[in-house]
């Protein structure tokens, strides 16, 4: 048995002179004081990777920025799922009474900490070094051959896609820490300029600084606990030439193992934290993950099913099209916001009902995959 404590989230977006460490560590700060603890309290350490300082022993250059000796420290690389798979090792080492408070943490200066062509040739090398990355390919065009594949499958078109940029969009004008906040349409996706057709620039989330904690504990803390029922993983390939037929993605496989572990069915859940590097990304998952039909999450979309006030609230903060991309803190602010609805903390932006949660993140090319499902408790 694990839980949720404590959250810390920065606002995401231009950080100037701050450093991964820095918004790291303001990210923890707040995440322990949001679980009433002090910093010695702390005996386990989780981090990221960071693209701008890639340090072979972060998680060790961390604690002792951070001034903490913890007697487990870890750093974890798998991607956009990377979040969620320290969360799913948290959960794990307290559930093991190796630690009692571990700290998982991420942020990372990659807006204004490295330049435009280091970010791309960072992140290009999820390609396989000899048959893609040769040919100059980028994640957006990685995505944008699987967008393509997806929409001749399932009848997807771009206007399609573009409403989960527009919904990602209207949740993130209610939060103050969102690197963009103006309402756009349809057509503002439609109009907006290409990137690796057919994602446009609005399909894609943005580079962002900034960073985002939580604490997983062996006891809830406060009066409202938000534990953790069970959790898995599924890694089906690495590149995207070798992507499996898309009725068999690791999404559904994660999904059916988590269910297995928690004893809780999507039908159960009241609240959805999904990962989106792109519109095809949470098109996909949704579909995959059962809270749509194939081809039929925008049909969602449009009914109001996964608004902040529908039967299905979705990233309420905005997700990663919005609210912004930091690395791996990026998919964090998606828990970070799941425990504060929970909790009864979101805000201007609390949804009726948030007792069950299932989490969803995706590392690579929608390689490897981690569910989660969460449960409040008093």
């Amino acid at each position: 048995m694990s839980f949720i404590t404590g959250v810390g989230l920065t606002s995401f977006g231009r950080h100037e002179g701050s450093s991964t460490l820095d918004l790291m560590s303001r990210a923890a700060e707040l995440a322990i004081a949001d679980a009433g603890l002090k910093r010695a309290d702390i005996d386990g350490v989780l981090c990221g990777y960071s693209t701008v300082q890639p340090h072979i022993m972060l998680a060790t250059v961390f604690a002792e920025h951070f001034g903490i000796k913890p007697s487990y420290a870890h750093a974890v690389q798998v991607g956009g799922a990377t979040g969620l798979a320290m969360t799913m090792l948290a959960h794990t080492i307290v559930e093991a009474g190796l630690a009692q408070h571990v700290l998982v943490v991420s942020g990372e200066n990659r807006l204004t900490g490295q330049s435009r062509d280091a970010a791309i040739q960072a992140l290009a090398q999820v390609g396989h070094p000899e048959y893609e990355m040769p040919l100059g390919p980028t994640i957006p065009a990685y995505y944008g051959l699987v967008a393509s594949r997806y929409m001749h499958e399932y009848g997807v078109n771009e206007e399609d896609l573009a409403e989960f940029a527009v919904l990602m969009r209207e949740h993130a004008t209610d939060h103050p820490g969102a690197q963009f906040r103006e309402r756009i349409t349809v057509a503002d996706v439609m109009n907006s300029k290409p990137v690796a057709l057919p994602l446009k620039l609005l399909d894609c989330c943005p580079v962002s600084d900034g960073g985002a904690a939580f604490v997983v504990s062996r006891e809830a803390t406060s009066g409202i606990g938000v534990r953790v029922r069970g959790c898995a993983q599924a890694h089906t390939h690495q590149y995207v030439t070798t992507i499996p037929k898309f009725d068999a993605m690791g999404a559904a496989m994660s999904l059916k193992r988590a269910s297995a572990a928690s004893g809780i069915e999507v039908g159960d859940v009241r609240y959805a934290g999904i990962y989106d590097s792109f519109t095809i990304t949470l098109a996909m998952l949704l579909e995959e993950l059962g809270l749509a039909g194939r081809g039929e999450a925008a049909a969602r979309v449009r009914g109001g099913h996964f608004s902040r006030d529908g039967a299905m609230p979705l990233n309420t903060h905005g997700g990663l099209l919005s609210y912004g991309h930091c690395g791996v803190g990026g998919a964090m602010a998606h828990l970070v916001e799941t425990q504060l609805q929970m909790t009864g903390r979101a805000g201007n932006r609390q949804v009726r009902d948030a007792s069950i949660a299932l989490l969803h993140g995706d590392g690579g090319v929608l390689s490897s995959h981690v569910s989660m499902f969460l449960e409040r408790v008093r």
